[in-house]
């Protein structure tokens, strides 16, 4: 299955941009400031969250429009297509609308049908950025392969910040009322350290499958930033109370990757080492994502950074995982080892002309 009959109207720079007839590796090529990223941000508001930039969707909508966007995609299925959709109305450019086969629903719904993932230039401090970034990262990786995460990540934060707010205040707080919010937590929490926790078993796993070259193999190990334990929880009022915020839990968990062969932790590691292996993590979620419902990867400006041995290798690992790849380029050079097989489009002032 993959994403087909694509529409971005008064999304960023594209005013009524269509793309139809995709392929399972799709490039996108054009001058810097083109539009090409904004397609891919596009195809990422067709996932749960808040896409790959993770701006705010008032800042989405066109200059040039009425002051909303609208995004569209058929997902080829056996049977009639999917129909998927997302917008903003100008009214209330701050809320997201999502729909399927023209029925509202929920953004967490859109996580049931297809397993969307990114890598982009801003992702390359990832492993000497904030444990926050990190998890972040683990959390879009989980709901590319369980939709279910999302929710429980999304009611775990509700409650942790019920909580922050009650301990936080000027007043004691109601103890049976902190008792209420910390089961939710532990419920939620519980649920999302799991799903991180599997997700990483299963990253680990295949990991170890790839060859070591030509894209260096890290080791990945789930730092935990305390259990969901409504009880523990419950001990630590008072020195929570003090702090003003909840000290332990899922949301201070981390993520350690080191280097294999050199036990050297990805934060000391050169650049292109981090980038390597950032590469092997994203290939290696994307041959589970496939193995699932729709998957689709989104590569901004990645083939441009390898060499010609690197670039073949990508292409091949790709090729084999099943997922639909989008690729972005400033030329069409850098992808010769999969023109045949790709289906093409010259970005130029937020439009894209088909290249037979």
């Amino acid at each position: 299955m993959a994403l087909d009959r694509i529409s971005l109207t008064t999304f960023r720079n594209h005013r009524a941009t269509a793309l139809e007839g995709t392929r399972r590796f799709n490039l996108l090529v054009g001058e810097n400031g083109a539009g090409k990223t904004n397609v891919l941000e596009a195809l990422s508001l067709l996932a749960p969250g808040r896409g790959l930039r993770r701006a705010p969707l008032s800042d989405m909508a066109s200059s040039e429009g009425p002051g909303g966007f609208a995004i569209g995609a058929s997902l080829a299925a056996e049977g009639e297509p999917v129909r998927l959709g997302t917008a903003t109305d100008p009214a209330r450019p701050a809320r997201r609308q999502v729909r399927i086969n023209g029925a509202d629903t929920t953004a967490l719904a859109l996580g049931e049908w297809v397993a969307i993932a990114w890598l982009t230039p801003a992702m390359d401090g990832l492993f000497t950025d904030s444990a926050g970034a990190r998890r972040r990262w683990l959390d879009r990786m989980a709901v590319a392969l369980d939709a279910g995460h999302a929710r429980h990540a999304a009611r775990y934060e509700a409650a942790l910040r019920e909580r922050n707010r009650l301990i936080s205040g000027d007043d004691p707080p109601d103890p049976l009322w902190l008792d209420g919010v910390e089961a939710q937590m532990a419920e939620a929490g519980g649920a999302l350290a799991a799903g991180r926790g599997r997700l990483v078993a299963s990253l680990r796993e295949e990991l170890s499958t790839l060859p070591a070259e030509p894209f260096a193999r890290p080791v990945l190990e789930l730092v935990s930033g305390g259990s969901a334990d409504a009880d523990a929880w419950r001990a630590a009022r008072q020195v929570d109370r003090a702090a003003g915020r909840t000290l332990a839990g899922p949301h201070r968990d981390d993520l350690a990757v080191t280097m294999a062969g050199k036990d050297q932790p990805a934060a000391q590691s050169s650049t292109g080492e981090q980038k390597a292996m950032l590469i092997a993590v994203t290939l290696a979620h994307a041959g589970l994502a496939a193995r699932g419902r729709a998957s689709v990867l989104l590569l901004d400006e990645v083939a441009a950074h390898l060499d010609p041995v690197r670039r073949a290798a990508l292409y091949e690992r790709l090729a084999d995982s099943g997922t639909q790849v989008w690729f972005t380029g400033t030329e069409t050079a850098p992808f010769d080892g999969m023109l045949a097989d790709a289906a093409v489009w010259r970005v130029a002032d937020g439009a894209a002309r088909r290249e037979d």
